[in-house]
């Protein structure tokens, strides 16, 4: 009779696959979480422009802003989809101006742009007003 010899692996070999698989997920989960916060906050940018077209209609119709009786921010779908991450809102509003904001909650976290803004000529914004150029083009 011949003998089969059955090879398995041992426990340090297991061990240094376990390690390596490790060490591999905590390069990969942070780079992961940046792609979801950076597509998160372009999503929210394209919501504040597609309100800015809603407010644009507004002003188109009734002269003003603010028509009687006052309108508020629409439900939209781009809205229910990011009620997580972002809260819309008005943080100025008048008869001929109004800024939009999209402010991130504690799930988004993004400490890099923080609350994005939009008015009525186009101006975006970023870290609540307080951002450079740079950012901005960062964040938009």
């Amino acid at each position: 009779m011949s003998k089969r010899f059955i090879k398995g692996m041992t426990l340090i070999e297991v061990m240094i696959v376990v390690v390596i698989v490790g060490i591999l997920a905590s390069i990969a989960y942070p780079s992961y979480q940046n792609y979801v916060t950076r597509t998160n906050r372009g999503a929210a940018s394209a919501c504040l422009l597609e309100l800015s077209q809603f407010m644009e209609r507004l002003y188109t119709q009734n002269m003003t802003y603010i028509p009687d009786p006052e309108v508020l921010l629409p439900a939209l779908t781009c809205r229910n989809d990011l009620a997580q991450r972002y809260t819309f809102a008005f943080t100025n509003r008048a008869a001929r101006a109004y800024t939009l904001a999209a402010q991130p909650t504690a799930i988004q976290n993004d400490a890099v742009c923080g609350v994005l803004t939009l008015d009525q000529t186009g101006r975006k914004g970023a870290l609540n007003g307080a951002a450079g150029l740079d950012v901005i083009r960062q964040c938009w």
